[in-house]
C-alpha cells in the first residue's frame, strides 16, 4: 500500500498527490507523461479517515 503526504494547497484547501502509474492505467497520461485533457474527479467523506475519489465524465452532481 502506497502512503501519499497531504499537503496544504492554499488558505482554504489541501490536496494528496496520484501516482502516475494509476492516472496512466486510467489512460489520463498523453505519451509524455502529462495529463492528457481536462479531468473532474469527485471526492466524497465516507466515514471517519476514509473517502472515495471517483473520474466523473460530467458536472452533475
Amino acid at each position: 500500500m502506497a502512503l501519499n503526504k497531504l499537503r496544504k494547497v492554499d488558505k482554504n484547501s489541501a490536496g494528496v498527490t496520484v501516482p502516475k502509474d494509476d492516472l496512466r492505467i486510467e489512460g489520463l497520461l498523453d505519451e509524455n507523461g502529462e495529463i492528457d485533457g481536462d479531468h473532474h474527479v469527485h471526492i466524497r467523506h465516507v466515514d471517519d479517515g476514509e473517502w472515495t475519489l471517483e473520474l466523473t465524465e460530467d458536472m452533475k452532481f
